[in-house]
This record gives C-alpha cells, structure tokens and sequence, in this order.
C-alpha cells in the first residue's frame, strides 16, 4: 500500500506517533488509508450539508475496513460570486482545488480517495488531482436542489430569480413578485436544480465511470443518497486494497501494464485495480461528451473535459466535439432549456436511461467496454440501471422514485422515501418526454455545438439545445462591451436593441482574469424579452444556467490578440449555427489591418493570486489550463 511508506519500518515510528495522535492504534496500521475529500462550504448551498456527507462516509469507510480522513477544499458559489469581481475567482478556484488535493494525496501516501464535490468548479478540480495522482477514487456528489415552486405552481430556480431582478429592474414585474421569485426559487440544499455546470459535471462523472450510477440526479434531500454513499465506501476499501496488490507486483518487476491480466492473476474479479488512469481515457471522455451532447448540458463542460482530458495526458480538441454532436440526437431538455428539472430527469429514469436511448437510436455510438470504478463495464451498467431496460435491477426502480419533498431544508440525506416503485409515481408529466427516444429527438444532433471562422479561429461554443430555431442564423450589428457589469447595465438600460449582437470581450481566462460567466448579462436579455431576437458572444463563458443564442469561449480571446478584440460598434456578425460558423463581415485584409483594443479597466488581476493565474493562464480551446 502506498499509505505504508508513512507507516511501517523503524524510521517512520515518529510518523506512527503523530497517526497515534490523530486517534490511530495498533490494527489500524495494516489497513488502507482512504481520504475524504469534502467540499464543505457554510456559504455554497450545493455544500453546506457536506460536512454531515463526509461524516457519513466515513464511517461507512471504517465499516468497510479502511482507515478514513477527511481533508476540505475550497468552494465558490457561482450565483453569489456572479455580477461583482468575485466570478473571477470561479474558474480560477479549479486550479487551486486540483494542486491542494494533489498536495494532500502526495503529502500523506493515501491509499484511495472518495471525493465529496457538488458545484460548478470543485468537480473538475477533483478531477484533475484524480488523473494527476492516479490513485483509486470515487466520486459521489452532495447530490441536486431540489425545484422550487411559485405561487401559481409552475417550477422555479436560480435562473427565474436572475430573469426576475431584470425584469424588476426594466419595470416589468413588482418588488412583491420579485420577493415571491426570490424566497421560492432556491428551497434546499444541493446543487442548483437545472442541467446547470454543477449537475452536469456530476452526470458526466456517471457515463465517464468514475461515478456510481445515481451520481448526479438523486437530490440531496433524499435518505436514499445515504444507500450510494455506503456502497462507495465499501467499493473504496476493494479499489484500494486490489491497488495495493498491484503496487506490490510493480516492486516486485512484474508487468503490471495490463490491470486485468494483473487482475486475474491474483483471482482478483476484473476491474478491480483498475486506477483513474484506465478509467479516464479518449473513450470514456467521449461517452461523457456523448451524455452532455444528448442532454443538453452546460457548455462550460467542454472546458473542463478539455482540462481534464490534458491532465490525463490525452490528445483531446474541441474538435472532437463537433464529430460527436453530429452523430448525437438532443434527446433531453432541462432548465433553463425547458421547465423539466433534474428531479424530473431521475424520475424518467436518470442519467443510465439517457445513455440507453443513445444506445438503442445510435447503436456503436457509446464505447460500452469501458471500465468503470464499479467493477462493471459501461454496458454491464447500462443493462441494470435503465429504467427501460428488460434487464433493470429491481433496486433501481426504487432508486428512481425518490421524488422532492417540497419542505424548504439546509439538511441532506433526511427525507424518506413515501414511493418505493417507479411504477406507482404519479408524475403531472411524461417520461417519455423528458427524455426522448432517439426517433423523437427534439434534433438529430447533439445540444452543444463548437463554431469556426474569422471572428473564432480557434473556436467558440455554443448551447444549441437552449437557442430558439428562429435564432440559429442571425446576423446584426455588434454592440461592445469590454466587461459582463458593462453589459448588465447596457442591456437593462436599453443600448441594446432587437437585432442587435452584444460582445462581451476581455473576459476569457487570461483577460478577465479569470472568464467569469456572463449569467446576468443573458438574464438580462431574457428579463427584457429581446432572448427572440438579439444574439449574444463573448470570449468568456457562461453559467450552465444560460439559455438563447448566447456563443462563448471565442478563442484566442480578446487579451490573446483574439480578432474579437478588433470588433468596432456597427460591424455586422454572422451567426450560424447549423454551418458550425462565427465571422464578422469584413475581408481578410480589413481585419488584419485592425488595431487591437485594450481593455478599458485593469483594476482587477493586479495583485494576489489573479495576478499569477493572468500570466499563465490559457485561452479557453485548450481548457483555460496554466502553463508555465
């Protein structure tokens, strides 16, 4: 075992002595020693109940036979960091959180790793450590908000209450609507209830295989989390003990390159020693792509696949990505493309029975050999956890009927189940709607899109799943901003007119710094209702939470010598979307004879950490990663 190197022979009998003091004795020694990754927050509602998940699971880990310890990171609230300076801390905070845990697991020789993120950065920075250390791990979320609900019953959340303020503040709703919006939209703990970054990231750990199935859309609120978050301890302690072995033979000189040979030769089931390297590979990012492209997930995943993808060392292009969504159909909507929420997502079925549409439509799409920390193959999983598979466990369909409990609670894991059986839910909606089969697609291509041309050389995205069919071609007269607070107040003071394309630009991850998102700009276009008519692109990115003709990441960015920094007032943008093509109308030489902008503001990046992140940060095409 790795954690031995701080634990056995004479000389680490001072290590011994300090392990003694933590609350270790004499048979805890022999034992694995697992860390507890939690990302606690008082202030993050996705993590404010972390700190009683990480307690949980760590005693199911010590039931288990490990030795637990838990370690915290940091997390940022993207809603309460959006629209002020702290956003450019969001993005930034990846970095930070993959160099603590990566100094943590090196630091202290844990033999394997359960990783306890929700929200929007703290799951891809979990993830980078992961491939970084490359020792066994499982990651089990704090699970998804739960939707709230208005006066007249329709479904809210953290998107309504920022449409809302935009519409307060143009005038076209009352403070006692706003007020309405604001104390309904947000009602429990867990990440934010739509297909946002948090829960995408979480879904996309499940069809990566470093997730058990039920990952990323059984709510926080609900007692049956407690049900994954023992069968991921227990899991845990085999990984690691199987990691051991393998340690062992590699001491030993014996060819361990292929961990199920390796595996068998030790009568170990397959997949046993299986590390976040076999899992994380060109295959399993794709199916993760795949997932997103079906779903309609944020598009701020393509920046950290790319990110995790360049950790694991894998050559891995936006691309990629547009190879993948022709091939992909659009067969689930979620908030804030629709009003499905991702409880009514793992009532349809969840995260598996997405995947077994693509598979039944688009056969040989999904690489189902893949591995997974289960032990089971993708397809083995596959077979068991989709609901509309003849080969579902019965476990399964009681795990897909957990249902909200509509009671307003900081508290996780509380709320018992009062349906035991999908089969006696009674939805006011239909599962065959909420995700589709292939046939019904709401596109026969994928819901994320990646754009080229002479405004985007290195390429832009865009949420095609949440751009109305009127807006998939535009072109209009760019209005320029070189801030998202001076697109706030432009748009919601009316500069902005309908057939107009706003740029937000100097706000990718070098020029920000830090790409913060652009949520309240894109709420403000909804708010005043021109979301039908006017177009959005920015070199900095945008909330899971954005719906509309809104096209980010635009690369080089406008602080890389971007072309988007040559954009001028008036200069006609041409948007389209079915072609896959972002350019500004002007010759090749008219452009190239542009002067470069500069940012009007360098308040911001001066000093601190953002001052260094400034200065080796990437533009997004390549993840937004550090480079030095």
């Amino acid at each position: 075992m790795r954690s031995n190197t701080i634990k056995q022979g004479d000389a680490r009998a001072p290590h011994r002595s300090l392990l003694r003091a933590c609350g270790l004795d004499e048979k805890d020694f022999d034992k694995p020693f697992i860390a507890i990754v939690s990302s606690h927050v008082d202030i993050v509602p996705g993590h404010v109940h972390l700190n009683d998940v990480a307690q949980f699971v760590k005693k199911c880990v010590r039931e288990a036979g490990g030795i637990p310890f838990i370690f915290n990171t940091i997390g940022v609230c993207d809603g309460i960091a959006m629209g002020h300076d702290g956003m450019k801390y969001s993005l930034a905070s990846r970095e930070i959180i993959a160099d603590s845990v990566e100094t943590m697991l090196k630091a202290h020789c844990f033999d394997g790793m359960i990783c306890i993120p929700n929200c929007d950065k703290i799951t891809p920075g979990m993830l980078m450590a992961t491939v970084r250390c490359n020792i066994p791990t499982i990651f089990v979320s704090g699970g998804p908000m739960e939707a709230g609900r208005g006066a007249d019953g329709k479904p809210l959340d953290l998107i309504s209450a920022f449409a809302g303020a935009a519409a307060k503040m143009s005038g076209k709703i009352s403070d006692a609507e706003l007020l309405q919006i604001e104390q309904n939209a947000c009602p429990t703990c867990g990440s934010c209830s739509g297909m946002f970054t948090a829960n995408s990231m979480n879904c996309l750990c499940e069809a990566i295989g470093i997730a058990l199935p039920g990952n990323g859309t059984v709510l926080a609120t609900s007692h049956y989390r407690k049900t994954l978050y023992k069968k991921a301890a227990k899991r845990i302690v085999q990984l690691a003990q199987a990691a051991g072995g393998r340690r062992q033979e590699a001491a030993e000189g014996k060819d361990i390159e292929n961990p199920l040979a390796s595996a068998a030769a030790r009568r170990l089931p397959p997949a046993a020693c299986f590390l976040p390297r076999d899992i994380i590979t060109k295959e399993s990012v794709d199916n993760a792509m795949i997932l997103d492209l079906a779903m309609g997930g944020s598009t701020n995943t393509v920046l950290h696949l790319l990110a995790i993808a360049n950790e694991a060392g894998l050559d891995y292009s936006m691309r990629r990505f547009n190879e993948l969504s022709e091939q992909t159909p659009n067969i689930c909507k979620v908030s804030p493309s629709c009003d499905y929420h991702i409880e009514d997502v793992h009532n349809s079925g969840g995260i598996y029975t997405i995947l077994g549409e693509v598979r039944r439509g688009r056969p040989g799409l999904l690489n189902e050999k893949v591995p997974t920390v289960s032990g089971k193959k993708l397809g083995k999983l596959m077979d068991e956890y989709d609901l509309r598979s003849p080969k579902a466990l019965e476990e399964v369909k009681k795990m897909y009927a957990v249902t909200p409990s509509g009671i307003r609670t900081a508290k996780g894991m509380n709320v018992k189940q009062s349906v035991m059986k999908t089969a006696d839910l009674k939805l006011s909606f239909d599962p065959l709607d909420c995700i589709r089969t292939c046939d019904k697609a709401y596109s026969q291509t994928g819901g994320l899109a990646v754009l080229y041309g002479n405004l985007a050389p290195n390429g832009a995205i865009v949420k095609t799943a949440g751009v109305l069919e009127k807006m998939l071609q535009h072109a209009g007269p760019a209005v320029i901003f070189d801030s998202e607070p001076e697109a706030y107040a432009g748009i919601t003071s009316g500069k902005v007119k309908a057939g107009d394309v706003v740029v937000i630009r100097f706000e990718g991850p070098k020029g920000g710094p830090g790409m913060q998102e652009m949520l309240g700009p894109t709420s403000a276009i909804k708010g005043m209702h021109l979301d039908d008519s006017v177009a959005l692109i920015t070199d900095g990115r945008f909330s899971g939470g954005t719906a509309g003709a809104c096209i980010g990441h635009v690369s080089p960015e406008a602080a890389a010598g971007g072309p988007i920094g040559k954009l001028q007032d008036g200069d006609i943008i041409e948007i389209d979307i079915p072609a896959r093509t972002l350019n500004i109308k002007l010759s090749d030489e008219e452009l190239q004879s542009r002067p470069q902008s500069e940012p009007q503001s360098l308040d911001c990046g001066q000093t601190g950490y953002l001052a260094k992140y400034k200065v080796l940060a990437t533009s997004a095409d390549t993840g937004g990663v550090l480079r030095w």
